[in-house]
């Protein structure tokens, strides 16, 4: 069987480089999560030669092994500026982009506290590192729609102002902050995605999105009996990382270092996405989801709604999947990990990636 990127992107690196393509090199940080698995899937079907950081400790691997013969990963911690300084001397990559982060928005004092110094130490880490081994080296940043928080319109734009509501969304704003910085005073190609909530079968199993088609697989199985969540009247506007990260790939194209907001338009509530995840099951929510208070979240009464037509106008990305193709993607994957068949295939509305 071929890797999953060649469904999608059309090329198996275990054959040739597309024609014409040149063989630039890319640097991920946070190459094994789920938006960096799906970018080195991306820039493998473009002919890049991959580099990837993982943290000195152990850490999951699972989301690139049907690539790890084709990408090389380099052991650094994200806090040092010496051990970041000495992969990227040694890589010399055309592109890097930074996605590694504490990503999952707590609210417990003990994680605030190491989610602020671990995103704003690994953003400038990276930065002094890179202008000093590889200053012509494009950086592209993974910021977030948590900068916004308390949003002053909508939907939200470059221009909006920011207003975030929890320390993730401190952190981030720090993050852009910096990659402006040494974009306007160094003149380094840095520039941000501030992307909005995007999920995938490779979704960690403590965000909502995944908790949710977890448990109807689970519930399915016979495995559990019910689940329990916080409001479901949240609106999201939920996209899938592979589209994400091909806008991030846009990005460092460009001629001119800028930041976009990359998201879909469109926002869907929480119960929304339960029912859509249960009833590919052939289950009704309303009888194993139950919305628990004590599950709520100080920060959710705001809505968080993207504005994409820079991004359609400058870059030429719209998202690709929609969000009914996005959750039955994620519970169907789920559901094959559990061992079940489902009886009858989902219908396809908007995704081109598979045809």
């Amino acid at each position: 069987m071929l890797p999953e990127f060649s469904r999608f992107y059309g090329w198996h690196p275990g054959i040739s480089a597309p024609p014409g393509m040149s063989r630039r090199k890319a640097l991920i940080t946070g190459i094994t999560g789920q938006d960096g698995s799906y970018l080195a899937d991306l820039l493998l079907s473009k002919g890049y030669e991959v580099h990837g950081i993982i943290r000195p400790e152990p850490e999951p691997q699972a989301h690139v092994q049907h690539i790890l013969g084709h990408i090389q990963l380099h052991v650094a911690s994200l806090s040092s500026p010496e051990n970041l300084r000495d992969v990227i001397r040694l890589v010399q990559p055309d592109e890097c982009f930074h996605l590694a982060a504490q990503s999952f928005v707590s609210y417990k004092p003990d994680e605030e506290v190491a989610t602020l110094a671990s995103n704003v130490t690994g953003a400038i880490a990276l930065l002094v590192a890179l202008k000093e081994a590889a200053p012509k080296c494009r950086v592209v940043f993974a910021a977030s729609s948590e900068l916004f928080g308390l949003a002053t319109e909508c939907p939200q734009s470059e221009t909006t102002p920011f207003h975030p509501r929890s320390v993730y969304g401190v952190s981030k704003l720090a993050g852009f902050e910096l990659f402006r910085m040494y974009r306007e005073v160094h003149g380094m190609f840095a520039a941000s995605a501030i992307l909005f909530n995007h999920e995938s079968p490779r979704r960690g199993r403590d965000f909502v999105t995944r908790k949710i088609t977890l448990a109807a697989a689970g519930i399915l199985a016979g495995r559990a009996t019910e689940l329990r969540l916080g409001s479901l009247e949240v609106q999201r506007d939920w996209g899938h990382a592979r589209d994400y990260v091909e806008a991030m790939w846009l990005i460092a194209q460009q001629q001119l270092p800028q930041d976009f907001v990359i998201a879909t338009g469109q926002t869907h509530t929480v119960r929304e996405f339960v029912d859509l995840a249960f009833a590919r099951c052939g289950l009704d929510s309303k009888e194993f989801v139950i919305s628990d208070p004590s599950f709520y979240r100080p920060a959710e009464s705001f809505i968080l709604k993207g504005d994409i037509t820079k991004a359609r106008h400058q870059l030429g990305w719209s998202p690709r999947t929609s969000f009914e193709d996005l959750v039955h993607e994620m519970v169907e994957a789920d559901c094959q990990a559990a061992g079940l068949q489902l009886k009858f295939p989902a219908a396809r509305r908007v995704s081109t990636l598979e045809s």
